[in-house]
């Protein structure tokens, strides 16, 4: 029985490693759009495959939207959207600066849209559907809980949190090549929560913080409830934040902290490559600066074996790194957690004072699934789905919106960065777009002083059924209909 599980799983590799091949290989632009792929035999024979193996391989290619089959004649690549090259995005380090009140209002409108019944969603990062969690597994294991000590819900919890679940993100910390201890690590409410604490701890009123541009939009109020100033970083869609650019700000002693996604990247979808943050890691301890490592996406990485965090290269507590749960197992749970390096008791006074501390029942309900083993197993099947609705969305990004059009290959999750045109004012096609009840986020969100005008974000972490695409349609169709009329 174990030798015919181990030969399932081996063919399944296979036909997903030549999948995988082919769509490097159209990404790079070797296999150009037009192109015909090698018949399944031809391809059977080089590379020693099965037949079924080789036309499971290109069904799933098809199911990704990469190519068309067209019948008596073989498989072939669809028209793809070009890459964001490198350099695209991003300028000059910025001066430092609260964040704009026009940024800060379009913020407020594009979340008051996500939220608004009967609008379809084509931004929210928040993924939608009960396929996307194991709802009814964590309802389960929660009951267990509440059946073995139902005295838990009339008890107070305390700070740093259910040391089952520390020990846990302590366990996975090693995919992610580190070695977090629990005691070092203290449970928040989200991601959002663990990185105002990080913020608090390290920062005063007045401090200018290093961000990437484009950012996580909601740093921006954050920044502005907290009285900090951003410096925008130039941040390149395949390699992340310009070291240059944070090692000149670090010489002339502009920064008194950094905050950055270093693993997928949010809007970007990038990962910053392992010289890069072995350099990042390098400069905090020479100048003595923090970087807050937003980790909510790391594990959403598509790569087999996941690229370490920046944290894995700190060596005197300079990097405090923060994640949470929300994004791939509970979000009503709002777990989020926090490790501190250097600042890490300064971090557990600010949790018990602000908030004291999270939900026992959430967090053993969290741990126990971790405990099980079924979070890698949803993990695997998580980052599958995203992988082909990432290309199934640039596929329709590349047959129905302007020439001219680039986007990012996201490295993870299910966030990229789409690049008009330079003549599409993003801000009327949100504009444009909410009157028809479809909602996305323009590019100046993404940034302090409203950069980024002909550039949005775009999320494709729901089910992509009709609404979705025909929603995607018309937004291409009202894109165009702004270059037609700055052409008049």
């Amino acid at each position: 029985m174990k030798r015919q599980q181990s030969l399932v799983m081996q063919i399944d590799t296979l036909y997903q490693q030549l999948a995988n091949d082919f769509a490097l290989a159209i990404s790079h632009g070797s296999l150009p759009p037009g192109s015909r792929l090698p018949s399944v035999r031809k391809t059977a024979q080089s590379r020693r495959l099965s037949l079924n193996t080789v036309l499971t391989a290109y069904r799933m290619l098809e199911d990704r939207g990469l190519v068309v089959a067209r019948p008596q004649s073989g498989y072939y690549v669809r028209s793809h959207l070009p890459m964001l090259p490198t350099g695209k995005v991003g300028a000059a380090p910025s001066s430092a600066q609260g964040p704009a009140g026009e940024v800060l209002d379009l913020i407020g409108a594009a979340l008051l849209a996500q939220q608004t019944p009967g609008y379809i969603n084509l931004a929210l990062a928040c993924p939608k559907g009960g396929d996307f969690y194991p709802s009814n597994k964590l309802a389960r294991i929660m009951g267990q809980v509440l059946r073995q000590n139902p005295g838990m819900v009339s008890s107070y919890a305390l700070p740093p949190g259910s040391e089952r679940l520390r020990t846990q993100i302590a366990r996975r910390s090693v995919e992610l090549g580190m070695s977090l201890q629990a005691e070092n690590i203290v449970l928040t409410h989200g991601c959002m929560e663990a990185l105002q604490l990080s913020l608090r701890a390290i920062c005063v009123h007045g401090d200018a913080v290093g961000i990437e541009s484009p950012t996580y939009f909601n740093l921006l109020p954050l920044f502005s409830s907290l009285g900090l100033k951003a410096v925008e970083i130039p941040t390149d869609p395949q390699t992340g934040m310009s070291l240059d650019a944070l090692e000149q700000l670090l010489v002339d002693g502009q920064l008194q902290a950094i905050v950055a996604m270093p693993n997928v990247h949010n809007p970007l979808g990038c990962s910053m490559p392992l010289e890069n943050k072995r350099r990042l890691a390098g400069l905090l301890k020479r100048y003595e600066v923090p970087l807050i490592e937003d980790a909510l996406y790391a594990e959403l990485q598509f790569a087999e074996a996941f690229s370490p965090a920046v944290k894995a290269f700190d060596e005197e507590g300079w990097v405090l790194i923060c994640a949470s749960y929300t994004k791939t197992l509970a979000p009503d749970f709002r777990i989020g957690w926090v490790e501190g390096g250097r600042f890490t008791e300064q971090i557990r006074k600010l949790k018990f004072s602000y908030s004291v501390a999270e939900s026992l029942v959430l967090s053993e309900t969290l741990g126990l699934f971790l405990e099980s083993g079924g979070y890698d197993h949803h993990l695997r099947q998580l980052k599958r789905r995203y992988a082909i609705q990432v290309d199934k969305v640039r596929a329709l990004i590349a047959e129905h919106f302007p020439q001219g059009t680039s986007a990012t290959q996201p490295a993870g999750g299910f966030l990229f960065w789409v690049e008009l045109p330079a003549s599409c004012d993003s801000v009327k096609l949100f504009h444009r777009a909410i009157a028809e009840k479809i909602s996305i986020s323009p590019g100046p969100l993404y940034s302090p002083s409203g950069r980024h005008t002909s550039a949005l974000r775009l999320s494709c972490c729901q089910p992509l059924d009709e609404s979705y695409i025909q929603a995607l349609v018309r937004l291409g169709e009202m894109a165009q209909d702004i270059m037609d009329e700055a052409l008049c």
